[in-house]
Formats: structure tokens, sequence, C-alpha cells
């Protein structure tokens, strides 16, 4: 069963919805994202793109920073590391990316994922995240 990404994404995210990615479970400090590799996916030896990886990656994390406060509206990434074990995988093969968050502070949420192509671990990343509480991002971008 999977959840809306609006569920999860209450303003929307279209970068998200038009990769077409899928949320699995979130909550408890978790979160579990899945995406049907497309051939615009792929690179040149025709397996998917690292960006794709570090994206579902990344994402899985943050919602996994999120999913353990309430009042937390969004999770920014400021650090993130990554190691590719093999390929993710070719066009028509579905990744699933676990996140957990294994240690928080007041502000800072630190995490670690797995991406998975069926029984294969394909790439494991960790990251720092800073939780937002509000999404009154205008006036910070109107600063800069």
């Amino acid at each position: 069963m999977s959840l809306a990404l609006t569920e999860v994404f209450p303003q929307g995210n279209p970068y998200l919805q038009a990769l077409g990615v899928e949320v699995l479970e979130y909550g408890d400090d978790r979160a579990v994202m899945s995406l049907l590799l497309k051939p615009e996916f792929m690179n040149s030896w025709q397996v998917a793109q690292g960006g794709i990886s570090m994206t579902l990656m990344d994402v899985a994390m943050g919602l996994s920073a999120r999913a353990g406060v309430p009042d937390a509206k969004s999770a920014a990434t400021v650090e993130m590391s990554s190691s590719f074990l093999q390929p993710a995988g070719r066009a028509g093969d579905t990744i699933v990316a676990r996140g957990h968050t294994y240690h928080r502070s007041t502000t800072m949420c630190f995490c670690q994922a797995e991406l998975w192509q069926g029984e294969r671990l394909v790439a494991k990343a960790m990251g720092s995240f800073k939780l937002i509480r509000r999404l009154d991002i205008s006036r910070k971008l109107e600063h800069d």
C-alpha cells in the first residue's frame, strides 16, 4: 500500500511527482519510497544514473527526519554522502530507498538510507538534515 505524495508533501512536490516516486511507508523515524526506473533515467551504459539513486535516498532520509517530529513541516539537506555499491538497475526495474533517523537534536537529524533493487543492496547514504518547523521560506529567498 502506498501513500499519496500529498499525504507527506501537503504543499506538493512537482519534482517527485514528475519522477513517479511512491511513498510506501512514513512514520516512526522511517520512510520507504520506490521508483520505477524509466528509460530517461538511464546513463550511457543503460543503467540508472547516480543522481536518481541519490534523489531517492535523499528524500527517504529527509522524510524520516521529519517523521518523528509532529510540528516539522520539512527537512533541508545540510550534508549527504553516498556510496554506490553496484548499478541500481535498468529501465523497468524498481528501486526502493529505506531511510532511517538514528539521532536527532532540537534542530538537526542524522539519517541513513539504503537503496535496494530487488534483493540487491545497490547504494548507501548518510546525511544531516535541518528540521524546518514552518514553511515561510519566501522571506528567506527574497533576502538572498
